[in-house]
């Protein structure tokens, strides 16, 4: 290039010394410097576009309402623009979302029309705005309503400050020297076309449309591979990175055409200590800085779940202004409300957490209380709470502190404090403001800091556009299948590709012309590798449409696109074959023992061994969606009030009624969503009559409630001072042979065919035996003991299910769990069983890993 333009300035007798070279991106201006500096005699001034026009002064201010190309302010300045339309104020009340949605297509179309104006001289610029008035004329029938969108953003762009770039116009070198790369530039040409009587030159350094596969594909080094899946596809990558690094290939570029992708690569590379340059970056949403502010402003809303502020307070713990506890302290709360079931920042009872917990969540409760009110808001007054609220939980010190919370707090203009009530007055709900962060949040990108400049890095990620023209020595090209690479380009959010052509805007055809050329840029770097996955999420993807363009070009040229060599390495590992687990544990015998901790123990040791005597389980889930675990313990309250009150039968009629009120009452005490519960209260109406039904039938029969929820405890001498605790749900007495039997019931809701199937195995009921053998060992206790289940839910009506001689099924049971907790003690192991439809629902299943163990079993 430098040659190039001194032999035509030699020509012209053209001083290259006050001539202006222009390059298409900032990453080539050192590279183009360099490379002059290394010629012979003056060297011109060097710049892009921008750098040049910023150079000769900051330009016209922009006012108040107009575009000033900040994605989040103008998306504001949107807003109240569509607001102020009788259209955009409906739109708002009937769909939210599609509100948002509408803003960012204006700011998206405002932007762009700002563009194609900003590339015209002044004098054109006017005949533009006349002529995309008339192709935006609103005109009723289908689009209507993108039409009356486009013409917001039009007219929007044609009130705004003039270009930063207009002052280029006036401007008289010595000449004009200008790189073309990636197709023409209508801003360029323009401006080179300005003065008749000033010299220019455009080198342009594509190869035709037509001819850039036939152009490159007799001498191209480029491999593709294909991988099988997204992980796949991130490791062989990073691979390919390392080999050419090693190869002693760099610097090597990375494109990014997948995002996510790019991420899980440098996470790849970062293991093995790579340095890289990344222009790109990734959202600002899904750094610790993003999910921070994001987290905070979902615990201020007023329907907050426990977990969205247990979500805040975790992420912002280790910063917390005078609490050095304050990690301890949110596991306490956290601990106390899973617990006691607090759902909602409302319930807790701060009378139940200690004192520094308490001192914690009064703390945030005084955080949330000043975003929360008022509730209307300038925009400038929610910038200054949410700074507030951020420097007063230690999140502002934390952020300051960290490149992405420095560019979070940038992005959302929290650092810079220069909004008044005059410029967006216009007040703003907590919503409206969560909506607006959020979507700024989304649109950022987050680029890490670099020690050292992007022509010094061994590792450069960027977009396929900005390779053109660098001196990469390797690329390893991610992504080239049909869907990142040649396919259909993105149509425009509010006009057509016809409209958008005619408006001065890229068409698909413009947008696929670009690819097609900064792919062909790409094909002149020494070492190219391309690589593609197969399966996308479960979809097959097919490779690029310009891939197969290239191979059809290579194959002309009588070569073929190779397969990539796998530069992933291989290691082989002995097998190491998983045993089933058997603990031993004399030291943790238990002291008590409950009906469900016996079962566990009879039905797999191991899982005993962890649930019982390692106490450990899954942590309960803070949320208000009821659930039928939830139904069976507001439906043990309900009947167990119902009976406390009910001295007498009644007619059905009223006994129904009655169970209603209560219903009614347990579910306010308990706090049940009335939504959520919908369900259940269905159920419960179907539930009433069958049981007032079968309760008079067993009044008749002589039966009589004699107490509920009753909590029994007894120490077996067969045990040896492990005691024996449980609930009973209900005690009756009845009518038996040789006078009353106590009879024991255990509600039920769940399957009553399994009940049924249980207590033909007596020995295998556990719940029941256990029952009987704890009420034997009262001190009051006397004469015959009987146990039933009671299914609750049965579409056939409500039966009662008898474990027929549960007293001696009791003995027994007492006897063989004594004997077991005797073998416990002595260190008989306790194994994991891995049979039985008890593993398919069992917490322990990860632990004892029996999903490899039976494999290997198999096998």
């Amino acid at each position: 290039m430098a040659k190039t333009a001194q032999g035509w300035a030699r020509e012209r007798g053209v001083e290259i010394r006050d001539a202006i070279v222009l390059v298409p991106f900032a990453q080539h201006l050192p590279l183009a410097r360099r490379a002059w500096v290394q010629s012979p005699g003056w060297m011109p001034r060097i710049e892009t576009t921008m750098t040049l026009a910023r150079s000769l002064g900051p330009g016209t201010p922009f006012e108040a309402g107009q575009i000033s190309f900040d994605t989040p302010l103008d998306r504001l300045v949107a807003r109240g623009l569509l607001r102020g339309q009788p259209f955009g104020q409906a739109l708002q009340r009937r769909d939210e979302r599609g509100f948002d949605h509408a803003v960012g297509a204006i700011v998206e179309t405002a932007h762009a029309f700002a563009l194609a104006s900003a590339a015209m001289t002044p004098a054109d610029r006017e005949g533009y705005w006349t002529r995309g008035r008339e192709s935006l004329a609103i005109a009723a029938g289908p689009g209507g309503t993108e039409r009356m969108l486009a013409r917001i953003a039009f007219e929007w762009a044609a009130a705004s400050a003039e270009p930063v770039t207009d002052v280029l116009f006036d401007l008289r070198p010595s000449a004009w020297i200008a790189v073309q790369s990636g197709g023409p530039d209508l801003f360029v040409q323009n401006l080179l076309s300005r003065w008749q009587h000033v010299p220019a030159l455009i080198i342009d350094a594509d190869a035709s449309p037509d001819a850039v596969f036939a152009e490159h594909a007799p001498h191209a080094d480029v491999a593709f591979a294909v991988c099988a899946d997204f992980e796949a596809e991130a490791q062989r990558c990073a691979a390919e990175v390392l080999a050419n690094l090693s190869a002693g290939r760099q610097p090597v570029a990375l494109i990014s055409q997948d995002r996510l992708l790019m991420r899980r690569v440098r996470a790849l590379l970062a293991r093995q200590h790579v340095d890289i340059v990344d222009e790109t970056g990734w959202k600002l949403s899904t750094t610790r800085a993003g999910a921070t502010i994001g987290t905070l402003l979902r615990a201020a809303h007023a329907r907050a779940s426990a977990d969205d502020w247990l979500d805040w307070l975790k992420s912002c713990t280790a910063s917390w202004p005078g609490m050095s506890d304050a990690a301890w302290s949110v596991q306490v709360i956290e601990s106390a409300m899973r617990r006691r079931a607090w759902t909602s920042p409302s319930s807790v009872d701060v009378a139940r957490l200690g004192e520094r917990a308490t001192a914690l969540w009064q703390a945030a409760q005084a955080v949330i209380a000043d975003l929360r009110s008022p509730r209307s808001r300038s925009f400038a007054a929610w910038i200054a709470a949410l700074a507030r609220a951020l420097e007063f939980c230690g999140a502002w010190a934390q952020m300051q502190s960290d490149d992405a919370g420095r560019q979070a707090l940038a992005a959302l203009h929290l650092v810079e404090g220069r909004f008044d009530s005059s410029d967006r007055a216009e007040g703003m709900t907590l919503q409206e403001f969560t909506s607006w962060v959020d979507g700024t949040l989304e649109d950022a990108p987050f680029k890490p800091e670099a020690g050292f400049a992007a022509v010094d890095a061994p590792v450069v990620v960027t977009p396929l556009a900005q390779v053109m023209l660098r001196p990469f020595a390797a690329v390893v090209f991610p992504g080239a299948d049909e869907k990142r690479l040649g396919g259909s380009p993105q149509p425009h959010s509010l006009l057509s590709d016809a409209q958008a052509t005619e408006l001065g805007l890229p068409g698909v055809t413009a947008k696929r012309d670009a690819e097609l050329l900064a792919f062909a840029q790409l094909l002149r770097i020494p070492h190219i590798s391309l690589l593609r996955r197969s399966d996308d999420g479960g979809e097959p993807l097919a490779p690029s449409t310009l891939v197969e363009r290239l191979r059809i070009a290579m194959r002309a040229a009588g070569r073929d696109l190779p397969a990539a060599a796998d530069p992933l390495g291989r290691i082989e590992l002995a097998a190491r074959p998983i045993h089933r687990p058997a603990p031993i544990a004399p030291d943790l015998v238990p002291s008590t023992l409950s009906a469900s901790a016996c079962e566990a123990l009879r039905v797999c040791p191991y899982r005993f061994f962890v649930l019982r005597l390692l106490a450990l389980r899954d942590a309960d889930e803070l949320d208000d969606e009821v659930e039928k675990r939830d139904y069976g313990t507001w439906l043990h309250e309900v009947l167990h009030r119902f009976h406390l009150t009910r001295t007498e039968p009644l007619s059905p009629t009223d006994e129904e009624a009655r169970l209603h009120v209560v219903a009614d009452e347990v579910q306010q005490t308990m706090g049940l969503d009335e939504a959520s519960f919908l369900p259940f209260a269905a159920t419960f109406a179907r539930f009433a009559p069958r049981y007032v039904s079968w309760l008079h039938e067993r009044d008749a029969a002589g039966a009589q409630w004699l107490e509920g929820e009753r909590d029994l405890r007894a120490r077996p001498e067969a045990w040896a001072g492990v005691e024996m605790q449980g609930r009973i749900d209900r005690i009756d007495s009845v009518p038996g042979d040789d006078g009353p039997v106590t009879q024991l019931i255990d509600y039920k809701t769940g399957s009553a065919q399994n009940l049924r199937n249980l207590v033909k195995r007596p020995q295998e009921d556990t719940q029941l035996a256990f029952y009987a053998a704890l009420m034997a060992e009262q001190s009051e206790a006397g004469g015959a003991v009987g146990a039933i289940y009671l299914p609750l839910d049965d579409n056939d009506g409500i039966k009662a299910i008898e474990h027929k001689d549960v007293e001696a099924t009791a003995r027994a049971l007492v006897i063989g769990i004594g004997r077991d907790l005797d073998r416990l003690r002595d260190g008989a192991v306790l194994p994991a069983l891995g049979d039985g439809i008890a593993c398919e629902y069992c917490e322990a299943r990860g632990l004892c890993r029996r999903d490899h163990w039976a494999a290997l079993d198999e096998s």
